[in-house]
Order: C-alpha cells, then sequence, then structure tokens
C-alpha cells in the first residue's frame, strides 16, 4: 500500500536553517514536498535564491540570508516566517561549522568557540526566537541536526562531535520545559554524501561505506525522511528523542 503525503503537512509553515543545500534543502524539500511552506536561511543569498527555485518558488518557499548566530538575522527571518505565510509551526536547526579537523587536544580555543556558537548556541537562539513569536501561544515542532559523533566518539572532529552531543542533551531538556506545546526532537545522522562532508569520504568512498552494515553513506533523502516524521503530527508523542539516522555504522561502535 502507497502512503500519500503530499498534504500531510499542508497549511504549515517551517524555517530551516542552513538550508541552502545539503541536509538542510533536503530537509526543506521533504517538507515542502508534504504541503508546508518553507523559509531557508543560510550565509549566501544567491545559493538561497538557487534553492528557493528548486523548491518551486516563491509560492512555496522564501529565503534571508545572514549568520545563524547573529540575533539580528534570527529575528529577521522568524519575522519573515510570520509575515509571508502567517505561522511558524516548524523549525529545524541544521546550520553547522567545524573550522577544526584534527586531534581535539590539539584543537584551537577560538576555533571551539565559534564552533560552539554556531552548532548549539545559536540553535538555541533560533528556538527562543521560534518559541517567543509563535510557538508559545500556538506550539510546535523543533527538531535539531545532530550527528552520530555527539554519540559515538570518532576521529578528526572532535570539537563538532562536543557540540552535537550539546546538542542531543539540550533536545532532552527542551522537550522536558516546552511539552505539551512544543515538541523538541533530533536526528543524529552519520556521514551523508555532501559537501560539508567531503572531508570524510571525498576519494575514498567504498572503504568508507565498507564501515556500514547498509553498505553505503547516507544521502540528504535519508535524513530529511526521518526529519519530517519527527516535525510531524505523526510524532505527536515523541519530544526529547534523537533518532539515530547512521546506515547502522554506531552498531560497530564507530563512525568511519
Amino acid at each position: 500500500m502507497t502512503v500519500d503525503l503530499t498534504d500531510r503537512l499542508a497549511g504549515k509553515a517551517a524555517l530551516v536553517t542552513g538550508a541552502s543545500r545539503g541536509i538542510g534543502l533536503g530537509i526543506a524539500a521533504e517538507l515542502a514536498a508534504r504541503g508546508a511552506k518553507v523559509c531557508l536561511t543560510a550565509r549566501k543569498k544567491e545559493d538561497l535564491d538557487a534553492a528557493v527555485e528548486e523548491l518551486g518558488g516563491p509560492d512555496v518557499a522564501i529565503a534571508v540570508a545572514g549568520k545563524a548566530d547573529d540575533p539580528a538575522h534570527r529575528e529577521e527571518a522568524v519575522a519573515a516566517v510570520l509575515e509571508r505565510f502567517g505561522s511558524l509551526d516548524m523549525l529545524v536547526n541544521n546550520a553547522g561549522i567545524n573550522p577544526h579537523f584534527g586531534p581535539l587536544i590539539e584543537a584551537d580555543l577560538g576555533a571551539v568557540r565559534k564552533i560552539m556558537e554556531v552548532n548549539l548556541v545559536s540553535a538555541l537562539g533560533w528556538t527562543q526566537a521560534a518559541y517567543g513569536a509563535w510557538m508559545r501561544e500556538h506550539g510546535g515542532s523543533v527538531l535539531n541536526v545532530a550527528s552520530v559523533g555527539g554519540i559515538v566518539a570518532g576521529p578528526f572532529i572532535g570539537a563538532y562531535n562536543v557540540s552535537k552531543a550539546a546538542l542531543i542533551h539540550m533536545t532532552r531538556q527542551l522537550g522536558a520545559e516546552l511539552g505539551p506545546g512544543v515538541r523538541v526532537n533530533a536526528v543524529a545522522p552519520a556521514v551523508v554524501k555532501t559537501r560539508f562532508a567531503e572531508a570524510l569520504y571525498e576519494g575514498r568512498e567504498d572503504e568508507a561505506a565498507a564501515a556500514y552494515p547498509m553498505k553505503r553513506l547516507g544521502v540528504p533523502e535519508d535524513v530529511a525522511k526521518a526529519a519530517a516524521y519527527l516535525l510531524s503530527d505523526d510524532a505527536g508523542w515523541i519530544t526529547g528523542e534523537t533518532l539515530v539516522v547512521d546506515g547502522g555504522v554506531s552498531l560497530a561502535g564507530g563512525v568511519g
């Protein structure tokens, strides 16, 4: 039996950060395919404009360019969603950076602070903005894009992994605080084939995929479908949880 999901999110509006490409754009596309209107945010306006066209144009999506860790940008984007679509029912905290690649013990502390500011603190800032402007009174659903690296230690991206571990616990904390009106959940992907993750598999994809029981790396659609479920009313009795979407790689105790 085929289930028609095209209208499952009709009448709802979402804001997705870090949405000009990769996982963020994949999630935005899945939400739009299920009937939602979407606001995309990221740093580069030209990339966002292209993403809006990919999703179907201004009847489906709008874009607001800016930095995720800029409070003024957060307020502008939230206001734009409410003005254009009349609600803000879903928030996806996907924006993330990783300026340090190497052992955590050797990490530049300035880089670590920046990682935490963008990957963790700004996610809280976006949630506060959405909650204050709409969700406190009307309810909603928040989805944090974490990482399997926040659950299982792995090499080279330790600072990033620490930020995602904190994001996973923040998901629990906000899930406890914001119910029953607002649900907060997370997804924890392993390596997904995006430009952001290229350093983890470029030139060695078959070798990297061999560690996965599913024998392939992820693609944005894998994460997007899980995210759409957690954001939807189908997950109406789920909050504070993190869904691992990793092709089984964490079963072996590593992340490739």
